[in-house]
C-alpha cells in the first residue's frame, strides 16, 4: 500500500455550477491526484453529449474525481471512468444494504438496476474527460451523479419511467450521502492503486455489463446498429455487437445512445 494521502484533496460544496469544472481547474493549477469535489447541488451539471443533469439538493451524490496517472497509456484513459464506476457500484450496494448484483453497468457510462416488467432503471451516470500528451494520459476528470435519497414521488414525470434511486431500491431506507462517499472512496483507493500498477479489473468490468447477451440498438452518428451485444473489449473499452452482417466493435467515444431492447 502507498503512504500517500488518499484522496490528496477532498472538498465539499453546498452548491456549485459544476464539480467537473472545479476539479479540472484544480488539476490545471497543479493539484496532485487524487482530487475529489463533492456537491449537494449543481446548477450546471452535464452528462454525455452535453445533456443536463440536475437533482434536488441532497437527493443525489454529485462527485468529480481528478487524476494525474503517471503511466496510463492514452488509449486506456477510459479505464479511469470504468474504475470509478466499479468503485461506486460496490460502494452503493453496501451503503444502501442491497444484495450483490442489484446494480449493473450499462455500457458505456450508466449504473442501472434491472426491472423484470419494464425497461432498465438508471441509478447513476458517469462522465469522463481526459487530456493526453503523446501516448500518455496527462490528466482526467471523472464525474458521477448517483440518485441516492430521492423518493419516486419526486422524480421528474418525464424521467420517472426510466430512473430509480438507492432509496427506492432499498424499499425506502434513508441513504446517507456521507456514508456512500466513504464507501466509494474506500473501494476506489485499491482499484486506483492497482490501475497505476498496470492492473485493471477487466473481469469485474466485463461481468457487470448488463448489455452482454441482450439485443441492443446503438446509435453511432446517423447510423443505428442493431444486434446482440456479445461482450466488451477490455483493451479498447469497445462494445462488441453481433449484427446480421458482422461482428462490430463500437468505440464508446462515437456512441450517441445504447438501448437494451
Amino acid at each position: 500500500m502507498t503512504d500517500a494521502l488518499f484522496p490528496a484533496r477532498l472538498e465539499r460544496f453546498e452548491s456549485v455550477d459544476s464539480t467537473q469544472r472545479i476539479v479540472r481547474e484544480w488539476l490545471e493549477s497543479g493539484t496532485p491526484e487524487v482530487a475529489v469535489a463533492v456537491a449537494a447541488h449543481q446548477s450546471a451539471g452535464r452528462g454525455r453529449q452535453g445533456r443536463e443533469w440536475l437533482a434536488p439538493g441532497g437527493a443525489g451524490l454529485l462527485v468529480s474525481v481528478g487524476f494525474r496517472p503517471a503511466s496510463l497509456a492514452a488509449p486506456h484513459a477510459w479505464r479511469l471512468a470504468a474504475t470509478v464506476s466499479l468503485a461506486m457500484l460496490d460502494g452503493a450496494e453496501e451503503a444502501a444494504g442491497l444484495q450483490d448484483g442489484t446494480l449493473w453497468l450499462k455500457w458505456p457510462n450508466d449504473i442501472v438496476a434491472e426491472r423484470l416488467d419494464g425497461p432498465l432503471l438508471k441509478v447513476a451516470g458517469v462522465l469522463g474527460e481526459s487530456v493526453s500528451s503523446g501516448e500518455r494520459t496527462e490528466s482526467a476528470v471523472v464525474g458521477i451523479g448517483i440518485n441516492t435519497d430521492w423518493a419516486a414521488t419526486e422524480f421528474p414525470p418525464d424521467l420517472a419511467p426510466h430512473m430509480t434511486s438507492l432509496r427506492e431500491l432499498s424499499h425506502g431506507r434513508p441513504i446517507d450521502n456521507d456514508v456512500l462517499l466513504d464507501a466509494f472512496l474506500a473501494r476506489l483507493e485499491p482499484r486506483h492503486e492497482a490501475l497505476l500498477g498496470g492492473r485493471f479489473d477487466a473481469a469485474g468490468w466485463s461481468t457487470r455489463q448488463i448489455t452482454t447477451g441482450r439485443q441492443v440498438e446503438v446509435e453511432v452518428g446517423e447510423q443505428t446498429i442493431v444486434g446482440t451485444a456479445t461482450g466488451v473489449d477490455p483493451e479498447s473499452g469497445a462494445l462488441l455487437v453481433e449484427s446480421a452482417q458482422a461482428q462490430i466493435s463500437i468505440d464508446s467515444g462515437e456512441v450517441i445512445r445504447c438501448r437494451v431492447v
